[in-house]
């Protein structure tokens, strides 16, 4: 990563690497973990579980992330964005291990539920603070370098996430997930005092970050 980017866009990309890293894991496997685990080996059944789950998840994370992200702006300084940053992480990192409990198609909609959440809190927090501190002439390269960085992390993953399962199985797959994404809100508390408690005037527009999703 260029030296010149500064520390906030640093690790925040560096976070997010982490973050997209572990769910990365979760793209080939998701739709087997729920035919095996939770339809009992029934294909039609897990198919119709795993779309409602998808649909359960982005009607939530549509519904609250707009009255979220005017709630953040509404609220001037950075704390607020900070925390709802970092607990919207740490709320992630809870999902992968509700998964090791479900057995019924119900638990999955719940946490996909309860997943679309901490997405809906992360997503308007970073791309806010993340907009505020991008280094002035470096917003294309900046941008970009987050995209090829998030990028790698879920194509990583998701190479190995099948071949992770034939050898360790579901459960340490999801726990895998689940530290990648603690370790990601960790990363997130070295910028905690570089947070400004004011807003900084220079706002630019984000792009659309990968989604770390099924």
């Amino acid at each position: 990563m260029p030296k010149l980017f500064n520390k906030i866009i640093k690790l925040l990309i560096l976070s997010d690497f982490f973050l997209n890293l572990g769910w990365g894991f979760m793209g080939p496997i998701f739709a087997i973990f729920l035919v095996q685990q939770v339809a009992f080996s029934n294909i039609a059944q897990g198919a119709k579980i795993a779309g409602f789950a998808a649909l359960c998840f982005w009607i939530t994370k549509s519904l609250l992330q707009i009255p979220i992200g005017r709630y953040l702006d509404k609220n001037h300084g950075e704390v607020d964005d900070f925390w709802f940053m970092f607990i919207g992480t740490c709320m992630m990192a809870l999902v992968p291990l509700g998964y090791l409990f479900s057995t019924e198609a119900w638990h999955i909609y719940v946490l996909q539920i309860f997943y679309a959440m901490a997405a809906a809190i992360n997503f308007p927090s970073w791309s806010a603070i993340f907009t505020r501190h991008i280094d002035e002439g470096k917003e294309a390269v900046e941008w970009s370098t987050h995209s090829t960085v998030s990028g790698l992390g879920v194509g990583v993953a998701g190479g190995i996430g099948g071949i992770a399962v034939a050898y360790f199985g579901f459960v340490s797959v999801f726990m895998f997930v689940s530290t990648f994404t603690f370790l990601a809100a960790a990363l997130l508390l070295t910028i905690r005092k570089d947070i400004s408690p004011f807003n900084k005037d220079v706002i630019r527009i984000p792009v659309q970050r990968p989604m770390h999703k099924l």
